[in-house]
């Protein structure tokens, strides 16, 4: 009777268990096959794709092994890309983190409207990417655009926004820093509002002013939220794309990595197989940074 009454539990507990796995993967292999499916086929194929020298549309295609790789990095055309898409991953971030962690100040105060201003400097980043560059566009023209007018009327010319690349990439880092400002501002926000008070007011019995207070420990505390948007924003000024071709339709000056790829093989060549290369290496690229800040930058985070 005692092995007996000693089997039943153990019985029922496997049971228990069974169930539990068939419930986890009855929740877990739809997800799984759909990554499969719709992000990792699609990653093997370009990876697949970026061996070949393919016209797009066309039902033969060449095996070149690394011949595209090699291409690339052999022209001049490697290094501008890849320079113009560092100044613009570097501007857009800093000024981005920089300038919202300004505002997330300015709006850590509780002041009447204060709710209000917060969705307004939010809601530019809900916006459409292509509506919001086509707008700005406007803004920019250098004989009709509203900058231009209030240049001229305080005795300056318009620079060339649109006709000279650097001029160009300058405007496009503008527009998208004021289009995302709002999102690293709120994440910023919220990371303020986390901040203990009793450490600010024990600073400030200490004698630490405002700007030593934020300095020793405000800023040292945000870093995990730091942490966080470098790494959200990198990622997304790197797969930048509808701004860039709503006020750069022929990269002139904001041709990024990620608009050489679109431009490639859609618009000039349509070299689909080259485009494919350029897609893999900002893949790789975008793994090698991502690394990089979980491994290395991490641990610098002062997590409370």
């Amino acid at each position: 009777m005692t092995a007996v009454t000693a089997k039943r539990p153990r019985q029922a507990l496997s049971g228990r268990r069974v169930r539990e796995w068939l419930t986890f993967l009855a929740f877990v292999l739809p997800n799984v096959a759909l990554i499969a499916v719709f992000i990792y086929r699609p990653l093997f194929q370009n990876i697949y794709y970026s061996t070949l020298n393919w016209t797009l549309g066309s039902k033969f295609a060449t095996p070149v092994g690394l011949g595209n790789y090699r291409d690339f990095f052999a022209s001049g055309e490697a290094s501008k890309v890849l320079t113009t898409t560092a100044i613009f991953t570097v501007a857009t971030v800093g000024l981005t983190l920089v300038l919202g962690l300004g505002v997330a100040l300015a709006l850590n105060r509780r002041l009447p409207g204060a709710g209000f201003a917060q969705a307004t400097v939010f809601a530019p980043y809900i916006l459409s990417g292509y509506g919001v560059g086509l707008a700005w566009l406007y803004i920019f023209d250098p004989n009709i655009g509203a900058l231009s007018a209030v240049l001229r009327d305080v005795g300056l010319n318009s620079p060339e926004w649109i006709n000279s690349p650097p001029w160009t990439l300058t405007m496009v880092i503008i527009v998208y820093v004021w289009k995302n400002l709002g999102y690293a501002a709120v994440v910023y926000l919220a990371g303020l509002q986390a901040v203990p008070g009793e450490l600010l007011e024990a600073a400030d019995l200490d004698g630490a002013g405002p700007v030593r207070r934020f300095f020793t420990v405000t800023l040292p505390l945000l870093s995990p939220t730091t942490f966080f948007l470098m790494v959200t924003t990198i990622l997304s000024s790197l797969q930048a794309f509808d701004l860039l071709i709503a006020m750069d339709k022929l990269g002139r000056g904001a041709r990024t990595l990620i608009f050489d790829a679109y431009l490639t093989g859609f618009k000039e060549q349509s070299q689909a197989g080259y485009s494919a290369m350029l897609s893999t290496v900002l893949f790789a690229i975008l793994v090698v940074l991502t690394l990089v800040q979980l491994i290395v930058v991490e641990r610098r985070v002062h997590y409370r």
